[in-house]
């Protein structure tokens, strides 16, 4: 584990069970960077990460656009 891994391991240890909307997280941190603004850079490619996740493995529709 890497020390950095330690904030995601007390998440994990206090809300692992918990279950939250997307809508709630963009929120939070959205509060995050109002109180760190110099975490801003880090959490919008965090969220740009996290909203992208499942688009490499999902079919661009626009591709096949006109193929027949």
């Amino acid at each position: 584990m890497y020390f950095t891994d330690a904030g995601i391991e007390e998440l994990d240890d206090r809300r692992g069970d918990e279950r939250v909307s997307m809508t709630w997280l963009a929120e939070r941190l959205r509060d995050f960077v109002d109180l760190n603004p110099e975490f801003e850079t880090a959490v919008d490619r965090l969220a740009s990460w996290l909203a992208r996740l499942d688009a490499d493995s999902e079919p661009d529709d626009d591709d096949s656009a006109g193929e027949e």
